[in-house]
């Protein structure tokens, strides 16, 4: 074992999550289902607190004490963000609901500031709908064209078709981090040096991959990157977009209304500087500042710990995983993170993830918001185990014991 492992106390992280030592159906709670929404630590939930027992107020706007305090934490949350990101500028990291919404955001912004019909945005196979429907509807909407970077049978993308699907019609290539339900992990400095050597701009979807590794945006050189809150042990409803400063400032606003202006007159409007220019209305402030307080606690622990033990967990499950006759799993992929997918032989998902929750697991059964991938795979759903730090060998015990149970209720 490394050193960094040794140093790494599993049993005291787990005693910052209180959610953590509860009982389901009389059983100790194994949470497996960190891909969809990972827990949250005491910090932050008090840090939430805190902000509606002592500081609540609207930011920006007011000469109050109360207002000062909370712009201030708002705002420091902000640059906790840039550093978390490694970006270089806090004109470039924006607030917003979460990765869905950043993604959105940029299609409106986008199509209606960059794209003609015949342009065409490519994405991969693997991505999650929320990285699909966005560009569909612009698409449609703009007369452009959505092409799909294949997927070979361990769920990794085809290099040689995506370099043959980037042309002079390219305006944007989206993809995928870490994949939510295949657990490949993408080579992104490749996918991003053959776009920008045909100049196109590149966004990241980086939601599974921020609870895992850690990101440096300079060094990816990716043009956008959006994240959620809530999947880094934060709060939910919050996520962040990160532009290039030259980028976001090409692009129309995404909403109007209060703080991402300057003047406005029945004439018209002058729109505020970055990054308020994309922050309509009152944030979500207390969550931002949650937000803040998890991605500290993160770091705390660091990466090269949280990384080095989640592969000892993940090897750990694949080998036990292995042992059970009839499993197959979706998606083998050389380099992955995060969640194991697999399916069991003439057992339906959401009949596993039922039992399973008898036993106290929490997995996640069904689709994963990837239906081509399911289709890619030729099956209609899967049964997902995804991991974070605070899980333990014992809970991936748990798991086998439990999975050998529906095996012996199907038989």
């Amino acid at each position: 074992m490394n050193t960094t492992l040794q140093q790494f106390n599993v049993e005291k992280i787990r005693t910052d999550f209180p959610i953590l030592q509860q009982e389901v159906h009389g059983k100790p709670l194994v949470y497996l289902d960190n891909a969809a929404t990972s827990q949250t630590p005491t910090v932050v939930i008090e840090a939430l607190q805190k902000y509606y027992r002592e500081y609540n107020s609207n930011v920006h706007r007011g000469v109050h004490r109360l207002s000062h305090i909370a712009t201030d934490a708002y705002e420091g949350a902000r640059e906790k963000v840039r550093r978390f990101l490694n970006a270089s500028s806090l004109q470039e990291i924006i607030f917003t609901k979460g990765t869905t919404d950043g993604i959105n955001l940029l299609a409106s912004s986008i199509g209606r500031g960059l794209i003609k019909p015949g342009d065409e945005i490519v994405i991969s196979a693997m991505e999650h709908h929320s990285n699909i429907v966005p560009w569909q509807l612009m698409c449609e909407d703009r007369g452009a064209r959505l092409r799909v970077i294949p997927i070979n049978d361990d769920g990794e993308i085809i290099f040689e078709a995506y370099e043959d699907l980037l042309n002079e019609r390219t305006k944007l290539v989206s993809i995928v981090h870490t994949s939510n339900s295949l657990g490949t992990v993408n080579p992104l400095r490749q996918i991003i040096d053959l776009a920008h050597n045909k100049n196109v701009p590149v966004l990241v979807d980086g939601a599974q991959a921020v609870p895992h590794t850690a990101v440096d945006l300079r060094a990816l050189d990716c043009d956008f990157f959006v994240f959620s809150s809530h999947k880094v042990f934060g709060p939910t409803g919050v996520g962040v977009l990160y532009g290039k400063k030259e980028w976001l400032e090409k692009l129309p606003p995404y909403q109007g209304g209060g703080d991402m202006i300057l003047n406005v007159t029945f004439a018209g409007t002058k729109f505020n500087e970055l990054p308020y220019k994309f922050e309509a209305g009152t944030p979500n402030i207390a969550d931002v500042i949650g937000l803040g307080v998890a991605l500290d606690y993160v770091q705390q622990i660091g990466y090269d710990a949280i990384s080095s033990w989640e592969n000892e967990l993940i090897q750990y499950a694949l080998k036990r995983l292995q042992e059970i006759e009839g499993l197959r799993f979706i998606g083998n992929a050389k380099h992955r993170a995060g969640a194991i997918s697999f399916v069991l032989e003439n057992i339906h998902p959401h009949d596993i993830g039922t039992i399973l929750d008898r036993e106290g697991v929490a997995v996640r059964t069904g689709h994963h918001c990837t239906q081509p991938v399911m289709q890619c795979f030729k099956v209609p759903a899967t049964t997902r185990a995804s991991f974070a730090f605070y899980n333990t060998k014992e809970e991936i015990d748990l798991l086998i014991k439990a999975l050998y149970k529906v095996i012996e209720m199907f038989s």
